[in-house]
């Protein structure tokens, strides 16, 4: 029955994973020109079989046996994370359109290095939801192989335990410190005191700015917020004056004879690096007279946060209260309280219509946020165990005493 069968055993599994991009080539050996012997599809699973150095020796679901590096993998409980971050995006108020020039990679975490799953072709359009700024950092990674466990240290204690034979001759007494000891070892004050030295400011560390987007197919991910051009128009996006354009939104319209143009809101920032989302906003109105667009209210130098939310807003006349179009931002005041302020638009006049304190901020959806000086090992596996190996079949066992008795290699 050994003899019968040729082919090598099939070899144990050590670990699991999930693809990460969407596409990933698995190579017969390690280097790049390698053979191609399968190609996978975002979220496969894969048994891993070996490692070396960064690459995994895995096996795919149609049995396939080849390389590849471990960076683009992912464990099942960031698959988890992944689909949670996706239902928990879909509630998220989009914060405005935008596109790319070019293809734009979409990641599974705001870091250069996490995978990319999915792909937006240039010039499809996404809906940007939240911004952060993240250290330039590859995002923290735990083993997907379980370690082998630590060797059993040699009983040393006991030898040093043991009594020896002949016992050591007793060390002689320390000599007597000399005389005034004490005056002799203090330090003879300085004439001046040296001036205290500065320390030097620590440069700061460079850091990337993520947007989190949700594509035309419903998935969410993270890229770089520099490949974004959010889609207000040109004529209004002229008055950006060199400021990011963090959020925008069309308010209403205007009928100018044949041409019918939004009212605008936007929000922007001039210094991203900042701890609040954008620093002004500014509401846009199409003029009848002058046939282009004019400002109806702007504020700058304040520390406004997302979402900006368009609601239906109430506003107190002298004799009614009626309900009004607007808008509602939050902002952070000078005692350090932040409050959701919102604006009624009336025709072409924005007014002020109220303020309450601000819900509490969301919690940021990082999958793993990154730290600076983190290592780059293997994303997590989850608490679970590693999948024990296969169990040894009666012709597998056979074949293995007969290699063993003639020493015979698998396959000869």
């Amino acid at each position: 029955m050994a003899a019968c069968h040729s082919s090598p055993p099939r070899s144990p599994s050590i670990g699991e994973a999930y693809v990460g991009p969407a596409t990933l080539n698995i190579r017969s050996d390690i280097p790049l020109q390698s053979k191609t012997v399968a190609t996978v599809k975002h979220g496969d699973r894969l048994e891993i079989l070996g490692s070396r150095r960064r690459f995994l020796r895995v096996r795919t679901p149609a049995g396939a046996v080849g390389w590849t590096d471990e960076r683009q993998l992912l464990a099942a409980a960031d698959m988890v994370s992944l689909k949670e971050l996706a239902a928990r995006a879909a509630k998220l108020p989009a914060q405005g359109v935008a596109t790319a020039y070019g293809d734009l990679n979409v990641h599974t975490q705001p870091a250069r290095q996490s995978p990319s799953f999915l792909q937006i072709k240039e010039k499809d359009k996404m809906e940007v939801l939240i911004h952060v700024a993240t250290p330039r950092a590859d995002a923290p990674r735990k083993p997907l192989i379980a370690p082998p466990p630590k060797k059993k240290a040699k009983a040393t204690e006991k030898k040093l335990a043991r009594k020896e034979k002949y016992p050591l001759p007793p060390l002689p007494k320390p000599p007597t410190p000399p005389a005034g000891w004490l005056d002799l070892s203090r330090p003879e004050p300085p004439d001046e005191a040296p001036p205290a030295e500065e320390p030097e400011p620590k440069p700061a560390a460079p850091a990337d700015e993520w947007s989190l987007i949700r594509a035309a197919t419903g998935q969410s991910g993270w890229v770089l917020t520099r490949r974004l051009v959010m889609m207000i128009p040109d004529e209004v996006a002229q008055y950006a004056e060199g400021h990011r354009i963090v959020s925008y939104f069309p308010l209403g319209e205007i009928h100018d004879g044949d041409l019918t143009k939004n009212i605008w809101l936007w929000t922007t920032t001039r210094d991203s690096s900042q701890a609040w989302d954008f620093d002004s906003f500014r509401v846009f109105i199409w003029s009848l007279r002058h046939h282009r667009y004019e400002t109806a209210h702007i504020e700058r130098n304040l520390k406004g946060y997302a979402p900006v939310i368009l609601k239906e807003v109430d506003y107190s006349t002298k004799s009614t209260v009626d309900r009004y179009p607007g808008f509602s931002i939050c902002m952070e005041k000078k005692d350090g309280q932040r409050y959701r302020r919102e604006y009624a638009l009336l025709s072409n006049v924005i007014r002020f219509a109220g303020e309450y304190p601000c819900e509490p901020p969301a919690a940021l959806f990082v999958l793993n946020a990154p730290t600076p000086g983190a290592s780059s090992s293997l994303l997590p596996s989850g608490n679970a165990a590693p999948a024990p190996p296969p169990k040894e079949s009666i012709v597998e066992s056979l074949k293995r005493r007969w290699r063993a008795i003639t020493g015979k290699k698998p396959g000869k």
